[in-house]
């Protein structure tokens, strides 16, 4: 999405009204760019486009100005009705320079093609153009329509023909238009033109009104980001979020030579999408045909391919930040550090110090941390400086207070000292406008510290992901409740429930459901209003009183996936009133197993953060163990002594083996025999919450 401008290099430093580019894919958006000139914009939305299509991407790149005029202007000017014919006159007669352009001019040479005064008014400039008033009331006689139709039914928007003053967007028009011409004229037939011509190429490129969900973009729009910079933000990531039958219904407009504006038949489903994510799709969690016992690497790849964040965005204070996940990147709000300091408690001066003892008169006064000194060093003496003090003018280097004896009027030390000695240099760690941590980050405290260093006092992240946890079968009591024979005690709830606070989510406990297939479509259905994903446990295969899977079948979202791993195989996934379904295993070793090893990573995405693998380490067994091919096997194990130890017994009904173990022992999927020494793959527990 592109937020043009009609004026001239707005300079280095990014500035409100200037053009901001911002693209996004599957609902997550890059940081918006600053572009000084349309020269330089020009140039990276072609790089842009390249790059896509090398990746074999489509590209739909839409522009904040009206692609077209009023019916009837193509004609006066160019003898056709045409739109294509408007662009091209315009890339012919525009002379556009970073320091100036003609616009004004070329406004007044059209005015002068029309009976009457007009249709542009709004000379910008000091001097005077002939047939371009200053004012639009003293028009008259031109006999062009005000508005485009698209004006008319867009509330607030501007004509094309206001040049300048508040609102004005007739420039940005006569500006944009000979870019959008050498874009189509580069691209040829890979690029099509919304809503001139069929949507049938791999590039559109379509006009865009932000304006139309101003509220929601000034719900949203976070301090230190400027407007025009939030505007394309939003609109990119909304209409990556967008369903591709929305989309395509967004798109499904007749041929109109006027132009139009994307999404101005559809404001209420932009608005929605802005304020929530993305859904899933119900078929995400459906593996290729053919995958009886999956590999746990093609469940993993699998999964990784097809989720997408389900939470929407908020602005929280910093120091409510630890934990959760960035909606946007962080820029450093100031230099860390602002300015040239002392790194020790010494004496400032200009360096070198050359060989030998060097004498120094003192300056009097200090410079302290706070309380910088204010006044100038002369060349050849020195100042007393304390550790973190800003360097005054006339010191670049510090001798360490030990390494000198110092009077009241002189300081004298053993050279050499080379320049910029015990001196920190102005933004050595981080410069001002530096994206310093990147969407999709889980904070950390270490994070909180360094973005409260360069003055990050804001920032936008996720909300927290909710997590619904619910035992099914009535077999299950509540720990510490009567029990009867045949009863046993709900293990997994207490521990899923732990599990998800553990990795940093809202853990919300759905209880316990009984074998009762209506039951348990009822629980599902208040869990899912309540919840952004669901785990469950028991009921995941496919017997006679495996409900959860029934049910998630009858919905038409269940996808059965049958691991080829011990613990664990079933896995029942699906969507429930749109949210999706983690069917694990009822026993609580393949439960906390397949939560580790399945819904670890995934949940990390739904909650806004990267796809990230388990920390592993290479450690040498204590156990000897022999296996069979064709299935991965985890065991429940600990590190003594720098050396693997595994739990007594692989059976999954040994559930005190979790809480032996400090972590899983990951064996591949082909056949192995291990001696004690040899190498295993060792993955901590701590490491399924990073």
């Amino acid at each position: 999405m592109v937020d043009w401008s009609g004026g001239n290099d707005r300079g280095p430093k990014p500035k409100a009204d200037a053009i901001w580019v911002c693209a996004a894919r599957d609902g997550v958006a890059d940081a918006p760019v600053y572009l000084r000139n349309r020269a330089l914009a020009e140039a990276w939305i072609t790089d842009f486009i390249n790059a896509e299509r090398a990746a074999g991407r489509r590209v739909l790149a839409g522009f904040d100005f009206a692609f077209g005029y009023p019916a009837g202007f193509g004609k006066v000017l160019t003898g056709s009705d045409d739109p294509f014919a408007i662009w091209d006159w315009f890339a012919a007669h525009v002379q556009d320079a970073p320091d100036g352009n003609n616009r004004f001019d070329l406004a007044g040479q059209i005015n002068g093609l029309f009976p009457g005064i007009g249709p542009f008014w709004g000379n910008g400039l000091k001097r005077d153009i002939a047939n371009l008033p200053r004012k639009g009331s003293a028009r008259a006689g031109h006999g062009m329509a005000e508005r485009r139709q698209a004006e008319l039914q867009a509330k607030g928007a501007f004509p094309v023909w206001q040049l300048s003053g508040a609102g004005a967007v007739g420039s940005q028009v006569i500006m944009g238009l000979p870019s959008l011409a050498r874009l189509r004229k580069r691209f040829g037939k890979d690029l099509c033109v919304w809503p001139f011509e069929a949507q049938n190429a791999p590039i559109a490129i379509v006009e865009i009104w932000p304006s139309l969900i101003a509220k929601v973009i000034a719900a949203t729009q976070p301090a230190d980001l400027p407007k025009d910079a939030h505007q394309v933000f939003v609109l990119a990531q909304t209409l990556s979020r967008l369903t591709p039958d929305q989309l395509t219904a967004m798109l499904d407009v007749p041929i109109n030579p006027e132009g139009s504006i994307l999404g101005l038949d559809h404001v209420s489903l932009l608005t929605e999408t802005v304020l929530g994510p993305p859904p899933l799709r119900n078929d995400c969690f459906a593996m290729p045909q053919g995958t009886h016992w999956t590999p746990v690497d093609q469940a993993l790849t699998h999964l990784k391919s097809r989720l997408s964040v389900v939470v929407n965005d908020e602005t929280i204070p910093l120091d409510q930040a630890a934990g959760r996940y960035l909606a946007a990147p962080v820029t450093a709000a100031r230099a860390h550090p602002p300015a040239a300091n002392a790194a020790v408690d010494g004496y400032g001066f200009a360096g070198p110090a050359p060989d030998g003892v060097q004498v120094l008169p003192l300056v009097q006064g200090r410079s302290a941390a706070g309380a910088p000194y204010a006044g100038d060093v002369p060349a050849g003496h020195a100042l007393r400086i304390l550790t973190g003090a800003n360097l005054p003018k006339g010191v670049d280097t510090v001798v360490l207070q030990e390494d000198v004896t110092a009077t009241q009027n002189e300081v004298r030390f053993h050279g050499p000292l080379k320049k910029g000695a015990n001196a920190r240099k102005a933004g050595e760690d981080m410069t001002q406008g530096q994206v310093i941590l990147e969407t999709g980050r889980k904070l950390t405290p270490a994070d909180l510290g360094m973005m409260a260093a360069v003055g990050v006092g804001q920032l936008r992240v996720r909300r927290r992901l909710r997590v619904g946890i619910l035992s099914t079968g009535d077999e299950l009591r509540t720990p510490g409740s009567a029990i009867d024979d045949g009863q046993i005690y709900d293990a997994n709830r207490p521990m899923l429930h732990a599990l998800a606070c553990d990795w940093g989510y809202e853990a919300v406990d759905l209880g316990q459901a009984p074998d009762d297939r209506e039951r348990l479509g009822q629980i599902l259905t208040e869990g899912a209003a309540r919840c952004d994903v669901i785990l469950t446990s028991g009921g995941a295969s496919a017997g006679d009183e495996d409900h959860m899977s029934a049910l998630l079948k009858d919905s038409g979202s269940l996808a059965l996936w049958r691991i080829a791993m011990k613990p664990g195989r079933p896995l029942a996934l699906g969507f429930w009133g749109q949210k999706p379904v983690f069917g694990l295993p009822g026993n609580p070793v393949a439960a906390m197993v397949c939560a580790m090893i399945f819904a670890a990573p995934a949940l990390r995405v739904l909650a806004g953060g990267t796809w990230q693998e388990p920390q592993s380490f290479q450690v040498p067994a204590g156990f000897t163990k022999s296996k069979k091919a064709g299935r991965r096997e985890y065991l429940r194990a600990r590190i003594n002594n720098g050396v693997a130890e595994r739990f007594a017994s692989e059976g999954s009904g040994r559930v005190s083996g979790l809480s032996w173990a400090t972590g899983l022992i990951a064996l591949n999927d082909g056949a192995q025999t291990i001696a004690p020494g040899d190498l295993v793959t060792f993955i901590p527990f701590s490491s399924f919450a990073a």
